[in-house]
């Protein structure tokens, strides 16, 4: 079995200029794989997400001797990569309205310097996770945060594990 060495940490993720690339499904599903990857590769635990049209909340601990710089980097760029591919396939248009003009890439999907809080307390950690559960309803998409379908809600409130990547956060 491989510890986490640090805090679990609350991260926010927004794409470029607030753009709603991850309104539908499908790049919706690029995050959760990727998810799903880093903790079957005993990278990371995942206590809680919601993933938004326009930006993502994760509380996730990272495992072993893993860094969460290098594992966020890497989670970045590969679902950056990935949305990018498919727009590319699918909707030309939308790619155009990401093209930046940088030495090291033609397209950014994601803003830079996402937010991460360390969660020093069970209470710190908490309030995250209900402000992450509470997004969809804020945002009127839904009366419940359990109804939200791209969120760990479900998995707290009814204990359905819609994502096999969550852990509870009470072991």
């Amino acid at each position: 079995m491989v510890y986490a060495k640090q805090h679990a940490e609350f991260l926010t993720v927004t794409c470029l200029e607030w753009k709603a690339l991850l309104k539908e499904d499908k790049f919706k599903k690029i995050i959760t794989d990727s998810l799903d990857f880093l903790v079957k590769d005993q990278r990371i635990i995942v206590y809680g997400f919601v993933i938004m049209s326009n930006h993502f909340h994760l509380i996730w601990q990272m495992l072993g001797d893993h860094k969460r710089e290098g594992v966020q980097r890497d989670f970045l760029k590969y679902t950056g990569q990935q949305i990018v591919k498919l727009l590319k396939k699918e909707s030309p248009q939308m790619l155009q309205e990401l093209r930046v003009d940088a030495k090291d890439r033609k397209h950014q999907v994601w803003e830079r310097n996402s937010l991460g809080i360390p969660l020093w307390t069970l209470e710190a950690f908490e309030q995250k996770l209900e402000y992450i559960h509470n997004n969809p309803v804020k945002a009127g998409l839904c009366q419940y945060p359990e109804l939200y379908k791209y969120s760990s809600a479900r998995f707290y409130e009814k204990n359905e594990k819609d994502w096999v990547f969550l852990a509870h956060h009470e072991g």
